[in-house]
C-alpha cells in the first residue's frame, strides 16, 4: 500500500510537472518591463485590465499580449514648405515630444500611433505657417510652440497620448530672402552709427560752445590753456614747438609798466 501510494504521488508531481513545463513552453508566462505595458487580447478581445511590469500569466493558443513602451518619445517632424501670411516661402523643421498615458487607447483606437503622432503633427506645422508671418516664426516662437500644442493635445488626448511639448528647430530661409535681410540689417546698423556720431558731434560743439563763452569772460583762462597745450606738445620729446609771443602779454605787462613822471619840454613857438 505504502509502495502503491508513492507511486501515485510521484505519477501526479510529474504530470503537473509536465503541465507547467508545458505551460512554460507554450508561452504561458510573459515577463513585462518597467518601461511597458501589457495589452492582452483573449480570442482576438482586448481586455480592459492593463498587465503592470513583472509576470504575466496568459493561457496558451488563448491569449496574446502586445507590449506598449511608456517613455517619452522624442519625434523630428521633416522639414515641411510653406507660404508665410506675408507671401514668403520658408522650410521649417520641428521635433516633438509625447508619451503613450493609456496604452488600451494607443493600441486600439489607433492602427501606428507613431506614424499618426508625426502626419498630424506635420499638418499642424503646415497649418502654423499659413497663419504666422516671417517676423514673429523669427523671434517669437514660442507663440508658435504655444499654437502647435493647442492644436495636438485634443487629437492626442483622444488616442491617449500625453503631448510634453512641441518646438521648432529651424526655420530656413530662401537666398534672395537672406541677401534682403542682410542688406536691410546693414542698412540699420549705418543708421544708427550715423546717429551716434551726430549725436557725439552735436554735444561736442554745445561743450565747445560753453568753453567759449567761459574763456571769453575769463581771459586768463585761454592763457592757461595754451599753456596747457604746449606742454603737452612738449611731452613729444620728436617735435619742435615754435610759439609766437602773445600779444596779451604785451598788454599785460603795459599794463603793469607804471606811467612816466618826466616833464618833457615843450618846443618854443617862433613869431613870423
Amino acid at each position: 500500500m505504502v509502495i502503491s501510494k508513492a507511486t501515485e504521488i510521484g505519477a501526479i508531481v510529474l504530470v503537473l510537472g509536465g503541465v507547467v513545463l508545458l505551460w512554460l513552453l507554450l508561452g504561458g508566462l510573459r515577463v513585462v518591463n518597467q518601461v511597458e505595458r501589457g495589452i492582452v487580447f483573449r480570442f482576438g478581445r482586448a481586455l480592459k485590465r492593463v498587465r503592470k511590469p513583472g509576470l504575466a500569466i496568459l493561457i496558451p493558443f488563448v491569449d496574446r499580449m502586445r507590449k506598449v513602451n511608456i517613455q517619452v518619445v522624442t519625434r523630428p517632424v521633416p522639414s515641411q514648405e510653406g507660404m508665410t501670411r506675408d507671401n514668403v516661402s520658408v522650410k521649417v523643421d520641428a521635433v516633438v515630444y509625447f508619451r503613450v498615458e493609456d496604452p488600451l487607447k494607443a493600441l486600439i483606437d489607433v492602427q501606428n500611433y507613431l506614424y499618426a503622432v508625426e502626419q498630424v503633427t506635420q499638418t499642424s506645422l503646415r497649418s502654423v505657417i499659413g497663419k504666422s508671418e516671417l517676423d514673429e516664426m523669427l523671434s517669437n516662437r514660442e507663440k508658435l510652440h504655444g499654437e502647435l500644442t493647442a492644436i495636438l493635445e485634443p487629437t492626442l488626448i483622444v488616442w491617449g497620448i500625453k503631448l510634453n511639448r512641441v518646438e521648432i528647430k529651424d526655420v530656413q530661409l530662401p537666398e534672395t530672402m537672406k541677401r534682403s535681410m542682410s542688406r536691410q540689417a546693414e542698412a540699420e546698423r549705418e543708421r544708427r552709427a550715423r546717429i551716434i556720431t551726430a549725436d557725439g558731434e552735436f554735444q561736442a560743439s554745445q561743450r565747445l560752445s560753453d568753453a567759449a563763452a567761459i574763456m571769453a569772460e575769463t581771459p586768463g583762462a585761454l592763457q592757461l590753456r595754451l599753456l596747457q597745450t604746449v606742454v603737452e606738445v612738449a611731452a613729444e620729446k620728436n617735435s619742435t614747438l615754435v610759439m609766437p609771443f602773445p600779444v596779451e602779454m604785451l598788454r599785460f605787462f603795459e599794463k603793469m609798466t607804471p606811467p612816466s613822471t618826466v616833464d618833457l619840454p615843450i618846443p618854443e613857438q617862433r613869431s613870423p
